[in-house]
């Protein structure tokens, strides 16, 4: 299990990361963008080496980068609050908010995954945690944390301003972008609680990406420019409704104890199937999507 969590951790760190803060903000983000894999390098190296100080030491750095993406969150916040009061009523635009809270949880993601890389490396059981279990923080928060909630801001975006076919926010979408981040919100507090309580938060999380997958297939699929952005939005809804399916199974057998995947399981499942099936191919759909059409795949 654990070189399968690693390569899918490094997948999440040096690629999908840096390639979903250019679909967050492409000007503002452009330069961490660039940097992002070289201070993400450490944090991938750490993974494989055994535990102890060199581990750490790489594990702090990628935690400092991580860091100081989350720093952006309060910033975030208060350039919304200022163009807020420059609109009539002093709200966002519609759909608006929604979408921002999923973006400002995609930011604060690394952050967490970081922690418990930094104190996984160490042999240091965090708030009395596994070490198994703050390992598979890393990837969680790589991808349910930043990823899906990434693409569930995107979805909601694309719906408000008419690029999924219609020119008022879905309904589906606002739930989508307030439940993937409610949801991650409502595990993490689970760790803390027991296990029903991290049962609710995967139900939470479930029912946010099944409404991703749902917007993605009618909405946002059909609009897309070519064939080609079509198939990995097809592909991203389809594997991230059959991989959720699997996260409540094991969600509901942690907490009632029912027979349910093992973790080595999990992570040749549900994770890889999350990492390339969903993550992958919704940051290359969404690439090709604000890219605008390419002139060669619109040629007669």
């Amino acid at each position: 299990m654990t070189v399968l969590v690693n390569v899918i951790v490094t997948l999440g760190m040096l690629g999908i990361v840096p390639a979903g803060l250019l679909l967050i903000d492409p000007a503002g983000l452009r330069r961490t963008a660039r940097i992002w894999p070289c201070a993400a390098a450490p944090g991938a190296l750490c993974l494989w080496l055994p535990r102890g100080a060199p581990a750490v030491a790489l594990a702090a750095l990628y935690a400092v980068a991580a860091l100081a993406l989350a720093a952006r969150v309060p910033v975030r916040l208060l350039r919304a609050r200022a163009l807020a009061r420059t609109r009539p009523g002093g709200s966002p635009p519609r759909g608006g908010a929604a979408a921002e809270a999923a973006v400002l949880t995609a930011l604060a993601s690394p952050a967490v995954a970081a922690t418990a890389l930094v104190a996984e490396r160490a042999g240091y059981r965090l708030f009395g945690f596994d070490l198994d279990i703050l390992a598979l923080t890393v990837p969680h928060f790589h991808y349910a944390g930043f990823t899906a909630a990434l693409v569930a801001g995107l979805v909601c975006r694309a719906a408000a301003t008419g690029h999924a076919g219609r020119e008022s926010v879905s309904r589906r979408a606002r739930w989508a972008a307030y439940s993937v981040p409610g949801g991650t919100l409502l595990v993490l507090l689970g760790y803390f609680v027991d296990d029903w309580a991290e049962l609710a938060g995967a139900v939470v999380l479930t029912a946010g990406m099944w409404l991703v997958a749902l917007v993605t297939w009618q909405e946002i699929r059909p609009a897309a420019p070519d064939p080609r952005t079509r198939a990995l939005l097809a592909v991203s809804a389809a594997v991230l409704g059959a991989t959720m399916v699997l996260a409540l199974w094991w969600a509901l057998g942690e907490a009632t104890g029912i027979p349910h995947p093992t973790l080595t399981w999990m992570a040749a499942t549900h994770g890889l199937g999350n990492a390339l099936g969903f993550a992958l191919c919704s940051v290359l759909a969404w690439r090709r999507l604000t890219a605008g059409p390419r002139p060669e795949e619109n040629t007669p």
